[in-house]
C-alpha cells in the first residue's frame, strides 16, 4: 500500500480517570466559537471522529500560562472541566508551553495547576463553590428526591443512594439533568455512595449526556456536599469513580483540590474531511 500524504492538523488524546479528550492548539487556526462548537461535535463522534468526551482548544494568554476552550462532546461550550483541566496541565508542562505549577484561563475563571511527572498526576484549584443548596425535595415523574445543590464551576447536583448498582444513572440523571428547577442551564447529576473506604460516584455529565467513568468538578462537588452534611472529612478524601479509577479531593475552607493520575494516550494528525469538516 502506497503512502497516504495529506495536510492534517495535529492533535493530541489524553485521559484522567477515564474521561478522555482531545486537545488541539489553537494559535494559527482562525476559529470562531461557532466553529469550535462544530468541530467538537465532529472529532468527538465515536466511530465516525477521533472519539472523546470533549475537545479543548488551547490558545496563548497575555496575562496567564494559556487560555482554554472547552466544548462537550454535543459541541456546547462548559466553563470548566476538572478532568480536563488535569489533561491541559499536563500536556502543556510536557510541550513547555507551561511551568509545573501555572495558572491558566477558562470561562469559569483562573485556576491553578500543579503537574507531578514522576507519579503521572496533576492537582488543579478548582474555582469557589458557590450557590450551595442542601437537602431539598425534587419532584419527579415517578418519585420524589431529597437532594442538593452547588457549583464548583459547572452546576452539579449530588445524590446520597445505598445502592449504586441499582441507579439507573441515563434515566434519572437525564430527568434531573433537564428537569425546571435547574433552567436554563441544567446540571450534571452524581449520584453518591459513602462508605469508610471513601466515596464512590457515578456521574450523568450535561453536554455528553449520558453517564462517563468520571467527572472531576463532580467527584469535588460529592465531597464538598458530604463534608457540608456531616458525612465525610475534608482532607483528600479519596473518590472511586464508575470507571475504578481515583481521584483524590480535598478542602482547605471553601477551596476544593482535586488531584488524580492523567494519561497520555497518543497524538496524530487528524484529517478533517475525514471527518466532516
Amino acid at each position: 500500500m502506497s503512502k497516504i500524504s495529506f495536510s492534517g492538523i495535529e492533535f493530541f488524546k489524553l485521559q484522567g480517570s477515564g474521561n478522555d479528550f482531545v486537545i488541539i492548539l489553537k494559535d494559527g487556526l482562525n476559529l470562531s466559537y461557532d466553529d469550535m462548537s462544530r468541530w467538537a461535535k465532529k472529532i468527538c463522534e465515536r466511530c465516525f471522529g477521533v472519539g472523546a468526551d470533549g475537545l479543548i482548544f488551547v490558545e496563548r494568554d497575555d496575562e496567564f500560562a494559556y487560555r482554554w476552550h472547552f466544548y462537550n462532546s454535543d459541541g456546547s461550550r462548559a466553563e470548566m472541566c476538572g478532568n480536563g483541566s488535569r489533561c491541559v496541565a499536563w500536556l502543556c508542562y510536557h510541550l513547555n508551553i507551561a511551568e509545573k505549577r501555572h495558572v491558566f484561563r477558562t470561562d469559569a475563571g483562573p485556576i491553578k495547576a500543579e503537574v507531578f511527572p514522576d507519579e503521572r498526576s496533576v492537582k488543579v484549584q478548582l474555582t469557589p463553590p458557590k450557590g450551595f443548596k442542601p437537602n431539598f425535595d425534587l419532584k419527579l415523574s415517578d418519585r420524589t428526591l431529597n437532594v442538593s445543590f452547588v457549583e464548583i464551576g459547572v452546576p452539579h447536583v449530588v445524590v446520597f443512594v445505598d445502592d449504586l448498582k441499582k441507579v439507573d444513572v441515563n434515566r434519572l440523571g437525564r430527568e434531573i439533568r433537564f428537569h425546571s428547577f435547574f433552567s436554563p442551564k441544567g446540571t450534571n447529576v452524581n449520584f453518591v455512595k459513602i462508605t469508610d473506604k471513601g466515596l464512590f460516584v457515578r456521574t450523568y455529565e450535561r453536554g455528553v449526556e449520558k453517564e462517563t467513568y468520571a467527572c472531576g468538578t463532580g467527584a469535588s462537588a460529592s465531597v464538598f456536599v458530604a463534608n457540608k452534611l456531616g458525612l465525610c472529612g475534608d482532607r483528600e478524601v479519596r473518590v472511586v469513580t464508575s470507571g475504578g479509577e481515583e481521584l483524590f479531593i480535598s478542602l482547605h475552607g471553601e477551596e476544593v483540590f482535586l488531584k488524580g493520575k492523567v494519561s497520555f494516550v497518543f497524538e496524530g494528525k487528524l484529517n478533517l474531511e475525514g471527518v466532516g469538516l
